[in-house]
């Protein structure tokens, strides 16, 4: 049996433990949050460093990538740095390729409605530590609404084109990156709080609210009818969350195992931890052909 571990920053609360078959391999994978605790997750992977096959890298990235620029998190270098044996993913190996099949899995649901992601209003909340999502509502055809200063930095500007992001990136990463990463996203107990609606004529006027769960969640309204929301990890209380709102559609962009949908590092530590090879020689091409062999396919579900 593979084991794959996820180590997060995030809260306890969200732990998970299913073991599932990909391929006729069985695969026990766990999620155990360390609430902020970065010095407790750093030992758990020492700990744990050649005991499981891969370990996902959860809460955090190593680095953001925007347009063709990595910006590295000075903090996160420690987690590297403890993992000597296991594979590691933090989910920026899979992100893209994922986040595009289910923009093309959704569309296709869609066009069965007599719909298109064509013209419809977009907000994503927050593109740069996602842009890959951004690019892909942009090349779905949204129009869309990027809430960068809004959900980090709390100030009420829009931002509407990719390039403008990518000099905001620019200008901002390198300072921000080497900052407590828990400056830059809420962490442990932070993600529990009930949300705080805020920047509601946003959620209202789109059609598409797109990004990391943790931060739509965070300032999410009451009233989402109609939404189609596309994130990423989210639990069975989430789904209800969300369906209890009015919300339309929910994708991800992994698939639900036991009532949950894990985040992309998890995904890409078990693709990992299934390949029969060092991580080093791993290429794009060998996650392409996993990930359609298993088929890994996102999750959309019809909440109401």
């Amino acid at each position: 049996m593979k084991k794959i571990l996820s180590i997060s920053l995030g809260s306890s609360s969200r732990d998970h433990t299913t073991v599932h078959e990909f391929l006729g391999q069985e695969c026990e994978i766990s999620r155990i949050g360390f609430n902020a605790d970065l010095d407790k997750a750093v030992e758990a992977y020492r700990s744990y460093d050649g005991k499981v096959d891969a370990f996902g890298v959860g809460g955090v990235e190593f680095y953001l990538g925007v347009g063709d620029r990595r910006y590295y998190f000075r903090e996160v270098k420690r987690i590297r740095d403890a993992i000597k044996i296991s594979k590691v993913g933090d989910g920026n190996g899979i992100k893209g390729l994922l986040v595009k099949r289910a923009f093309a899995a959704l569309e296709k649901h869609l066009n069965a409605e007599g719909k298109t992601l064509k013209g419809m209003k977009a907000l994503k909340t927050n593109a740069v530590d996602r842009y890959v999502m951004a690019a892909a509502l942009v090349e779905a055809g949204c129009d869309a609404t990027f809430g960068d200063f809004m959900f980090s930095l709390g100030l009420p500007v829009p931002i509407h084109r990719l390039s403008t992001v990518r000099a905001v990136a620019a200008v901002l990463l390198p300072v921000i990156t080497q900052m407590p990463f828990k400056w830059f996203y809420p962490l442990g107990s932070a993600q529990d709080k009930a949300p705080e609606p805020r920047w509601t004529k946003y959620y209202q006027e789109s059609d598409v609210i797109a990004g990391d769960f943790v931060s739509i969640r965070a300032h999410m309204p009451d009233d989402l009818s109609g939404k189609i929301i596309v994130t990423n990890t989210t639990t069975a209380k989430n789904v209800e969350e969300l369906r209890e709102r009015g919300v339309h559609i929910l994708v991800t962009s992994t698939p639900r195992l036991e009532g949950r949908t894990f985040g992309t590092n998890v995904m890409e530590a078990t693709l990992l931890a299934l390949m029969d090879k060092p991580q080093s020689e791993v290429t794009e091409a060998d996650f392409v052909d996993l990930i359609e062999r298993i088929p890994l396919v996102p999750n959309i579900e019809v909440l109401n």
